[in-house]
């Protein structure tokens, strides 16, 4: 296997190559496979944090406070931050990465923005390989910030090893609290700012919702913490929590397994790419799916059948 031109001077930290990597990954360059086949053996070190949560809840704000934390630690932080996708060019609108542009000259810290491009499960399609970039460029901690879709933004369980959820008094997420989905996914629930009037119900009915439960995932009981973003209060506390769920996760064996659910969604996101392919430029492009469209057959349960007795790899 040859190995990308790209991968020595991103391993060596060099920030001009860690740009570009991620522009070929996230614009499926026609050397896409390769850089990341080189990559590979160079990723698994970084923690990634994954920030999810309503819009509004200052998730973006969360953030940058957490890589002031971390910087002062000497800790090499990446971002990758999901925003709407423009409907004029599809790139990224900007507005998470604005947020932290204070960080935007400190050579131990990487932000780059998302477009969703049509993707509703909080993250880019790409958003996984973008992962294995900043990890080899040398990250300690990657965070994920999902664009904020509610109830839907499920994909960012599998891409990152912890889960933070952000939420906020009196917007209504004492709602969301009684619903399954975003909240079966969260290894930490944060109260943002907690100065509003509401946050103590908030965090009671959080914690009756946990209360409730008979088991948790991972055998971990997540925990409610407290934070005012905008004044850097309870980073610390944050930090040292996501710490030990990191320890949990590899004394328990379970972060093994993320890894390797990791993996599997990898696979089958590939196999689907590949199948989608076949189904467009083999069958969608042949003459018999034409003639077929043009015939009299108007039930697609039945036009889906006979194209699959004319295209037998359709029925593997």
């Amino acid at each position: 296997m040859s190995v990308h031109p790209l991968v020595e001077k991103l391993c060596q930290g060099d920030i001009r190559a860690a740009a570009r990597a991620l522009t070929v990954v996230e614009s499926d360059d026609e050397n896409r496979r390769q850089l990341l086949e080189s990559l590979y053996p160079m990723t698994g070190r970084a923690h990634i944090i994954g920030f999810t949560g309503p819009p509004g809840a200052g998730k973006s704000t969360l953030v940058d406070a957490m890589i002031g934390f971390l910087r002062q630690r000497s800790l090499k932080v990446g971002v990758l931050a999901v925003d709407p996708s423009s409907p004029f060019s599809g790139g990224a609108l900007l507005g998470d990465r604005i947020r932290m542009i204070r960080h935007s000259e400190d050579s131990g810290v990487f932000i780059r923005s998302v477009g969703t491009r049509g993707d509703l499960g909080g993250l880019s399609a790409a958003t996984g390989d973008m992962v294995h970039v900043l990890d080899a460029f040398g990250c300690d901690v990657i965070f994920l910030e999902t664009v904020g879709v509610g109830q839907s933004e499920l994909d960012v369980l599998t891409r990152a090893d912890s889960v933070v959820l952000v939420l906020t008094p009196g917007t209504g997420d004492h709602i969301q609290a009684a619903k399954a989905g975003i909240m079966e996914i969260a290894d930490i629930f944060v109260v943002n700012k907690d100065d509003l009037p509401g946050s103590d119900t908030l965090i009671r009915e959080i914690q009756w919702m946990l209360h409730e439960k008979r088991q948790f995932r991972e055998n971990w009981q997540p925990p409610v913490l407290r934070t005012q973003a905008v004044a850097e209060q309870g980073i610390e506390e944050l930090w040292q929590t996501l710490v030990g769920h990191r320890q949990h996760l590899a004394s328990s064996g379970f972060g093994e397994k993320r890894r390797c659910r990791r993996l599997e969604v990898d696979v089958e996101r590939l196999l689907q790419l590949k199948f989608r392919n076949y189904l467009q430029y083999q069958v969608f492009s042949s003459q018999k799916w034409r003639e077929l469209l043009q015939s009299n057959v108007r039930d697609p349960y039945q036009a889906a059948e006979m194209i699959q007795e004319h295209f037998p790899r359709l029925a593997l």
